[in-house]
């Protein structure tokens, strides 16, 4: 009989609506009922893609017998941590303390009143390498509970008070200067791996937002060692099994320092900000391997991860259906040389073997191999025959059981979605992407906004789901609205990312010290008010909301939106130097401040004239940290940025400014060119 996660829209919750144990969502009413009953709380946290998640709930939330001692001792609730990033990273930050290390699942026993007071994350069925088993866990807990609660409330109430007493080191309200950025450069520069690409070791994921900082420095700053360290480090992961050598799209981590063996989840935020990554990197060079990897990682989020409303899925799961009935992970994209000779017969088998690395000892388990391209040898082989072999061998992949989709539509996540698919498109001349980018824009008006524009954190099959939105999704959003805006050329985007960094600047800054918080004051009540500017597997909302809050000033001219970006970023002062690689997005915030940003306008009579797209595709391909792009017919009122800016000789023209200052608008390509990359 299903429990009470059965009419959730959470695929994580009902993936465990059918489990014995008697579950309940996140709510005031689960708290009650363990008052009521005078017993602790069970929090197990995860998602839907998590392989060790489904591990755990096949050996014990399956199980009769731990299902009914959890559900005579315990009120246990699961939370989907995509839903609800504010619980997760308030009892994470408690894990963490505690223990020194965090991860999902995560378990965490609480008072009545949420104080946690007991931590872990995977616990096996039986006692195993010093872990005790998971029913050994509850016995224990319940114990203490019913003999030793005055020192189980003591216990919480301490962990609670410790946590309310951790203030981040916040720096000073002034942005980072040269000296940081620099500081920050070298301190990447010692955590490189010069053989693999990439920084420090084994798991390596892979470090997005501090490739667009390496972009960006070195496009302000001519810095050759940023250029490199981004350039190689995005051709070692092209290369490797993180990357779908056959669909595209990249897989979540790596757990070797080589690239080689992937944990095979694909994640919609990995894939939007290394699809912009790898534009980015394109644009900066012209490689032909960045190009290819943009387009084919947007093609993948497009072609797997659309849902029917025109939003994006947040994640493709690890494991899949080996041939047997049994789930493995990676089952879906591993080959032995057996399985490559069944498709393409020996000949082609052999060239597939040595063009993709398959070898008959296997570089993952069980003598099979993940596809990478360990050789530069694309000139060497017949380019036809390589793609007759890949067309091939998708089609027979095709006919495996695939991967489980997580039809849940994240707004942050769709943020970051629409603005790679919209400078993909627009870079490519594949308008197909920019339509893309504007269908999931349309989603999240219509579904994800309300009438004060607020924002809701999730959908699914076109319902709004009951979370409120956080911070990472206010700034996302926005983020994907401003990139928008820049490649149609329709100013109804940048007003709506203004009324969401308006939500930013009211409802989420801090109006004294000008910091962030990750929930709204107008939230739900936690523990503690959740607070973290580091970039982690996405941007930070608090460095994703300065890098918005700058653009939409940049467009604009807002001073109090400038103003906050700039506080905001005096935490990556404090940090930069020390965390490179945990604040990424905050340095690339930091070089688009020190830029400017570049406010470029381009006047034509259309965007169908030629003389406009001409100047128009110029001035998004200029490598200007952060500029901010409007284009439009002279005295529109589209964007600010347009007024009084006027055709030059009856002809279209660009005209550029930063710090106040512009230069002679110029109706000339090559001119654009060069004061954009200036």
């Amino acid at each position: 009989m299903p429990n009470r996660l059965a009419h959730e829209t959470s695929p994580y919750l009902l993936q465990h609506a059918d489990n014995p144990v008697d579950w309940w969502p996140w709510s005031a009413e689960a708290f009650e009922e363990a008052r009521k009953r005078d017993v602790p709380v069970l929090l197990s946290v995860g998602y839907s893609s998590c392989h060790w998640c489904h591990v755990m709930a096949h050996e014990s939330f399956e199980d009769q017998q731990t299902a009914e001692y959890l559900n005579a001792h315990y009120v246990s609730v699961k939370v989907d941590r995509e839903e609800r990033p504010d619980v997760d990273a308030v009892y994470m930050e408690a894990v963490q303390a505690a223990t020194g290390q965090g991860g999902w699942p995560m378990t965490v026993f609480l008072t009545p009143d949420a104080e946690p007071f007991y931590f872990g994350t995977y616990f096996p069925p039986a006692p195993r390498q010093g872990m005790p088993s998971f029913r050994q866990v509850l016995q224990g807990v319940h114990q203490a509970w019913d003999e030793r609660r005055d020192e189980v409330t003591e216990v919480a109430g301490k962990i609670v008070r410790d946590l309310a007493a951790r203030e981040i080191s916040y720096g000073d309200d002034r942005t980072p200067g040269e000296e940081e950025l620099a500081q920050a450069l070298l301190g990447l520069t010692r955590e490189y791996d010069p053989q693999r690409g990439g920084f420090g070791g084994a798991p390596k994921f892979p470090p997005s937002m501090v490739l667009e900082f390496l972009l960006r420095h070195h496009a302000r700053t001519g810095a050759e060692g940023a250029l490199q360290m981004a350039s190689d480090t995005c051709e070692r992961m092209a290369r490797g099994g993180i990357y779908d050598q056959l669909g595209g799209g990249f897989a979540r981590y790596s757990v070797d320092r080589d690239w080689i063996v992937p944990h095979f989840e694909k994640m919609l935020y990995d894939n939007a900000l290394l699809c912009r990554v790898y534009a980015h990197l394109w644009r900066a060079t012209g490689s032909e391997l960045a190009r290819r990897v943009a387009l084919e990682t947007a093609d993948f989020m497009v072609r797997e991860l659309r849902t029917n409303e025109g939003g994006f899925a947040s994640a493709l799961d690890a494991d899949s259906d080996d041939g047997t009935g049994k789930h493995v992970e990676g089952a879906y994209y591993v080959w032995t040389p057996e399985q490559l000779r069944e498709v393409l017969g020996e000949e082609d088998a052999d060239l597939a073997a040595q063009y993709f690395g398959v070898t008959e000892e296997g570089t993952f388990e069980e003598g099979a191999s993940v596809l990478q391209l360990p050789q530069q040898q694309e000139g060497l082989v017949d380019a036809g025959k390589i793609a007759s072999i890949r067309e091939r061998l998708l089609a027979a992949r095709a006919e495996r059981s695939a991967p489980g989709r997580d039809d849940k539509v994240v707004a942050a996540w769709n943020g970051l979605a629409i603005a790679a698919l919209a400078e993909t498109g627009a870079y490519f001349d594949r308008p197909d992407l920019v339509d893309a980018a504007v269908a999931a824009a349309d989603l999240m008006v219509r579904l994800h906004l309300d009438e004060q524009a607020r924002l809701t954190r999730t959908s699914k099959d076109g319902h709004a789901g009951a979370n409120a939105g956080v911070l990472e999704d206010y700034a996302d959003v926005a983020e994907g609205f401003l990139a928008l805006a820049s490649v149609t050329g329709e100013g109804v985007w940048l007003e709506f990312a203004g009324f969401l960094l308006d939500h930013v600047l009211v409802r989420f800054t801090d109006p004294e010290s000008g910091s962030l918080y990750d929930t709204a004051a107008d939230a739900e009540r936690l523990i503690r008010r959740p607070q973290d500017p580091t970039d982690n597997a996405a941007p930070s909302g608090w460095t994703a909301a300065a890098n918005a809050l700058l653009g939409y000033a940049a467009h604009t001219a807002s001073e109090p939106h400038r103003t906050a970006a700039e506080r905001a970023l005096g935490v990556v002062k404090a940090l930069g130097p020390r965390v490179p690689r945990f604040i990424g997005w905050g340095l690339a915030a930091a070089e688009a401040v020190l830029d400017g940003p570049r406010e470029v306008a381009i006047v034509g009579p259309s965007l169908d004239h030629e003389g406009t797209r001409t100047l128009h595709r110029a001035a998004l391909l200029g490598t200007a940290p952060g500029a901010v792009v409007a284009v439009g017919a002279p005295e529109s009122d589209e964007f600010p940025l347009l007024a009084d800016r006027p055709l030059v000789g009856g002809e279209p023209a660009a005209y550029v400014c930063r710090n106040f200052t512009c230069d002679a608008p110029t109706t000339e390509v090559e001119r654009l060119r060069s004061v954009l990359s200036d």
